[in-house]
């Protein structure tokens, strides 16, 4: 199976998005181990408990299932690199116009992938929040406007903050480098999202387009693409890799 994007420049856009659990093998591959790196396959021996491994062999299999079929290849062939803060890209021999990042949580892995956008893509489990997590990472407005919400409605907007920053922050590529406080997002609302301010340092707020993932009931998730301007959509790509 080959997976493609129209190049013929029609509007929006489209950034495909991937999902599968990670306690299933990808279908018909009896040793997912088997697609690995030496590299990779020394990290998953590294986890302590072994369904930890287990996930991270499923997820890493399957990203490079999926990424073979943009690029006709064979997915134990594909090789990847890293920039200096650790966000992976395919070696230029192997696709380096094809931008895709990872994220999971749970037994969900998500995966987007785009032939135009640097990108980044977050998914968390609801689960109760510290005290002031969001006074440590949010910024101050994203903090006042979060407490000024009615109390349900406080969990739901700051995990919708949460995703939505780290989404941005993966496609920046800047890694932790980046502080989550220099920039701001919206807390609610899910059509027209856009990074509401940005430091000069970082580049410029309307270059980023931020979209907000469709995934299961106690689940949240977004996606953020630098698309300067252009008009982009998500698209769901079916079943399980």
């Amino acid at each position: 199976m080959t997976t493609t994007f129209d190049r013929s420049g029609a509007s929006p856009a489209l950034i495909d998005v991937w999902s599968w659990s990670l306690n299933r093998s990808p279908s018909g591959i009896p040793d997912p181990a088997a697609l690995l790196s030496p590299d990779e396959r020394a990290r998953a021996t590294r986890f302590a408990r072994t369904r930890d491994a287990e996930r991270y062999i499923v997820g890493r299999s399957t990203l490079r299932i999926v990424l073979a079929t943009y690029l006709d290849r064979h997915p134990e062939e594909l090789v990847f690199a890293y920039n200096e803060f650790g966000k992976p890209c395919l070696a230029e021999e192997d696709g380096s116009d094809l931008h895709f990042n990872l994220s999971h949580s749970e037994d969900i892995a998500v995966l987007a992938v785009s032939d135009r956008f640097p990108l980044g893509i977050d998914i968390e489990a609801e689960k109760p929040i510290a005290e002031d997590v969001a006074g440590h990472f949010f910024s101050p407005n994203e903090c006042i406007r979060l407490r000024s919400l009615p109390l349900q409605q406080q969990q739901p907007a700051f995990y919708r903050c949460w995703t939505r920053k780290e989404a941005f922050v993966k496609a920046h590529g800047a890694g932790l480098s980046l502080a989550l406080n220099c920039f701001d997002v919206p807390l609610v609302g899910t059509e027209g999202l856009r990074i509401e301010r940005l430091d000069d340092t970082v580049g410029l707020a309307g270059d980023w387009s931020l979209l907000d993932l469709r995934v299961p009931r106690g689940f949240f998730g977004a996606v953020a693409a630098m698309t300067e301007g252009a008009s982009v959509a998500l698209r769901y790509c079916p079943g399980n890799p």
